[in-house]
């Protein structure tokens, strides 16, 4: 990829709207824009200050495209580190699409996907955690995933990295040190102190490896299964909870033959819901393939939400909890929320006689009627219950980027060689070796090691335009 030519591309959503944003950046960034420039106010676009903003029309020839606002940033004071500027357009697709091809033809060529990030990196605007959180932000869908992105551009997690390795660069020149007068048998690395570095290093990776269970969850949304008999609710369920009518609702049995999911924030969290095929003995073989899907999600779920007919569960209660008892006893570490459904047709009596029979299972009761709506909002909040949000709410670094944690892992991995080797007397010149593999794993995170393939892999999955 050549980094020294000047890019364009729409930096909006395509298709059309009330305006689009086209990019330019690049070092003839400006002089390209300067020569399809006509000013109301008949500046020249390449005399003006960086970070202002001028009105004017995009000239092809004697042809005016369209009135836009010009924003012009010169490099290095740019988000590319790059001389650049923006085209606010009208929307139009065609607009944008003349635009373009006419900066095309005056020596831009299209971005590929991430590349003006890409270039930010390269010139120094950026280290690689926080262009990779630039990613995450775009496609950030609640608060919690926001929350964490922002942190991340801003620096918190590569600076608590850097932090890390900048000391752990300290101890290994002097451990390298010693190599060079190895014949005079001399210590310019205090041991002690090391020793507590890299017992300080390996509590703050077993952490950050821990965040990303939770973080995986933030971004990714939490799976919840709904599952039981049919006609329970199971669909009135789901409706209500995302308060519409996304799943068929009917009060035959075995309406639902396939899983339906959709997403809801709640409490600043997503959760996907599954709506299952309902789980009885059947010949139809079209409902047996979905009750089998019904299974595989059950064990794809982190919550299950186990639903039951009121008015069946007060008459065949023993029964029903024997069949709860087989469900937790196949997914012990699995969150169970055994929902009664159709509340409203039962007495405080009924409820409490309920709650009599799941007392000894380890399990939560909740109590709603789908059809009237009642009960939502508190199982909402027992939901919201099995999500650890503590470390976001005293803004923790949290890791939700696998690429990083597999390279925390392979970093702890090093930093216990290099705690052994201290602990057995090991020579400097093999502790050094186990330095070195922790500081490449801490360089890989924030982009002091990098290569074109892992560049590749990483901006690929951005969009067009960032």
């Amino acid at each position: 990829m050549i980094y020294q030519d000047t890019i364009v591309a729409l930096a909006t959503p395509s298709g059309a709207g009330a305006i689009a944003v086209i990019r330019i950046s690049g070092v003839d960034a400006i002089a390209i824009g300067a020569s399809v420039f006509q000013s109301v106010s008949g500046k020249d676009l390449g005399k003006q200050n960086t970070h202002t903003v001028h009105l004017g029309h995009i000239m092809d020839g004697q042809k005016t495209l369209d009135q836009v606002l010009v924003t012009l940033f010169k490099g290095p004071n740019s988000y590319s580190g790059e001389n650049t500027i923006e085209i606010s357009c009208h929307g139009s697709t065609f607009i944008q699409q003349q635009i373009i091809q006419l900066l095309l033809r005056k020596g831009a060529r299209m971005a590929q996907a991430g590349e003006f990030t890409l270039r930010a990196f390269l010139n120094g605007k950026l280290d690689l955690s926080q262009a990779e959180a630039v990613a995450d932000l775009i496609s950030s869908d609640n608060e919690a995933s926001h929350q964490i992105a922002m942190q991340q551009m801003r620096g918190g997690f590569s600076n608590e990295i850097a932090k890390l390795r900048e000391e752990l660069l300290n101890f290994a020149s002097l451990i390298e040190l010693e190599l060079d007068f190895a014949e005079e048998d001399v210590e310019f690395a205090d041991r002690t102190q090391f020793n507590d570095l890299v017992t300080r290093i390996e509590f703050v990776l077993k952490r950050l490896i821990d965040s990303f269970a939770v973080g995986n969850v933030i971004k990714n949304g939490i799976p919840v299964a709904i599952v039981g008999e049919p006609n329970v609710g199971k669909s009135t369920l789901l409706n209500a909870l995302l308060n519409e009518e996304r799943a068929i609702v009917s009060e035959i049995a075995g309406t639902t033959r396939d899983t339906i999911e959709d997403e809801l924030i709640i409490g600043g969290m997503s959760f996907r819901f599954i709506d299952t095929a309902g789980i009885r003995e059947t010949t139809d073989v079209v409902e047996s393939i979905g009750i089998k899907k019904t299974f595989e999600k059950i064990e794809q779920a982190q919550v299950v939400l186990f639903l039951f007919d009121g008015l069946k569960f007060k008459v065949s209660g023993l029964e029903y909890v024997t069949e709860i008892e087989k469900v937790k006893n196949k997914f012990p570490l699995k969150p169970l929320v055994v929902i009664i459904n159709k509340v409203d047709l039962l007495s405080a009596e009924d409820v409490a006689h309920l709650r009599d029979q799941l007392e000894t299972l380890d399990v939560k009761l909740e109590t709603i009627s789908a059809k009237e709506k009642t009960g939502i909002d508190e199982l909402k909040n027992t939901l919201l219950s099995f999500v650890n949000t503590g470390a976001l709410r005293n803004n923790e670094t949290i890791v939700t980027n696998s690429r990083h944690y597999d390279s925390l892992i392979k970093a702890l991995e090093a930093i216990q060689k290099v705690q052994w080797g201290l602990q057995s007397d090991l020579s400097a010149d093999l502790m050094s070796l186990d330095i070195k593999d922790a500081l490449f794993e801490f360089g890989t995170i924030t982009g002091q090691v990098t290569n074109d393939e892992l560049l590749g892999n990483i901006f690929a999955n951005f969009c067009i335009g960032k």
